[in-house]
């Protein structure tokens, strides 16, 4: 029987059919997109006596917001080293130092709330596969732990055993700062809060474009135009040509993830005893985790195709996986989904505006972290309150000859595992 190509998220958390509303006259602020990003900030706002329109062509969170792996990782694809090389050591400092606190801000949010989301600060292993690569672990876990106080250490082969069950890697390093959360579950809890605070949700709508009036802003839709005195952008990796200046800086790339059937705990245990979310320094990488009833393995990575939903994805990350743990070699895979994640040339999350609408975006794979706190920080700069945020740059670089379809990426992806296999003679 062929997996579910539905997120394995939507078994115990679907996406929630919104009743149809009509499209208000005016409103304080719109936003554009309903999943962690747009409802953060919708949140915020409501929360400081705005009135908030939340629009999206989608059922509320049916994008990456219920589709990821749901670890808090908060990752940064450039290393501190190549972020003080392009933006100096103050920018980079603060960088990493905001990615800190969006963390701790959403650990705080989830416990004073009480939202029921399935969170464990289970902490994270970061796999290397080479002596170079472990060396380079062992130094970002030394420059953690000076310079932000997290509890992060490296761990030489010889001890890789009490975290995970694998001969790949030569070692690793583990932050215990990350953690899982159900991600369906979460994106659930955030639109039962904004419902709550008065924030008007429609779904199913698209927009068709937004312009700038001297009263301040339409939004287009296809039932009708909003008027509202700001406007927000978090359409992430789900922008459309709606947004055709946006379509040119934003690339989506689609992520896959497969879930094993039921394994025994016993087999669970063998292959990640410590229970922790996992990663590698793979250029190509790849995340896995226990399913938060630690029955099942989660295993995701980046997925080369566009259009049909092919088996041969699947099918490589179910060899990717066998290839970590040799034990799972034919075991059966229950679901298989892909969803979009949105680079940049930077690949740094970032806020900015063009022409008064702000926009959060460009959260390179990390948005369980950096999406919420991103719509937060726009609907503080919207409300005139907080200090700067470190994510506020200006808009990302247009990719020339880029107009939505990320067709060069195949190209990428080849690139990106030679590089693999130069690098750890993997294959």
């Amino acid at each position: 029987m062929p997996p579910k190509s539905t997120p394995y998220w939507w078994e115990a958390a679907p996406p929630i059919v919104e009743p149809l509303v009509p499209i208000p006259k005016t409103t304080d602020v719109a936003i554009v997109g309903s999943g962690y990003t747009g409802l953060g900030a919708a949140i915020t706002l409501a929360r400081a006596g705005r009135n908030v329109v939340v629009i999206d062509k989608l059922s509320p969170g049916e994008g990456a917001s219920t589709r990821n792996g749901g670890i808090t990782s908060g990752n940064l694809r450039l290393s501190h080293a190549q972020m003080t090389k392009r933006f100096g050591s103050d920018r980079a400092d603060a960088i990493i130092a905001e990615a800190v606190e969006a963390r701790e801000d959403l650990y705080r949010f989830i416990a004073d709330e009480r939202i029921d989301c399935d969170f464990s600060l289970a902490g994270r292993f970061s796999g290397a596969l080479s002596s170079s690569q472990y060396e380079v672990l062992a130094r970002d876990s030394d420059y953690l732990v000076k310079n932000f106080g997290i509890e992060a250490y490296a761990v030489p082969r010889s001890e890789m055993a009490r975290y995970i069950g694998t001969d790949l890697y030569k070692g690793g390093s583990v932050r215990m700062d990350v953690g899982g959360v159900h991600p369906a579950k979460l994106h659930s809890e955030l639109l039962r809060i904004a419902r709550a605070e008065g924030v008007t949700i429609v779904s199913k709508t698209s927009v068709m474009g937004i312009s700038n009036t001297a009263q301040g802003y339409e939004v287009a839709t296809e039932k009708g135009t909003l008027r509202a005195s700001h406007v927000v952008s978090g359409t992430n990796g789900y922008s459309d040509a709606s947004d055709p200046w946006l379509q040119t800086r934003i690339v989506p790339v689609r992520s896959r993830i497969i879930v094993t059937e039921p394994l025994k705990a016993e087999l669970m245990e063998s292959i990640i005893p410590s229970k922790m979310m996992i990663s590698d320094k793979r250029k190509l990488t790849y995340y896995y985790r226990p399913t938060p009833d630690g029955t099942r393995l989660l295993f995701g990575g980046r997925d080369g195709t566009f259009a049909g939903d092919p088996s041969w994805p699947t099918d490589h990350l179910r060899h990717e996986m066998a290839k970590i743990f040799p034990e799972l070699d034919g075991v059966g895979i229950s679901h298989s989904w892909f969803g979009y994640v949105a680079m940049n040339r930077d690949m740094i999350p970032r806020i900015f505006q063009k022409d008064g609408v702000h926009y959060a975006t460009g959260c390179c794979g990390s948005g369980v972290v950096w999406l919420r706190w991103a719509g937060i920080k726009v609907a503080n700069k919207i409300l005139g309150v907080d200090r700067p945020s470190a994510l506020d740059f200006s808009p990302p670089a247009s990719i020339p000859f880029f107009r939505g379809t990320a067709w060069f990426m195949p190209a990428v992806f080849a690139a990106m595992k030679m590089q693999d296999k130069l690098a750890a003679r993997l294959y």
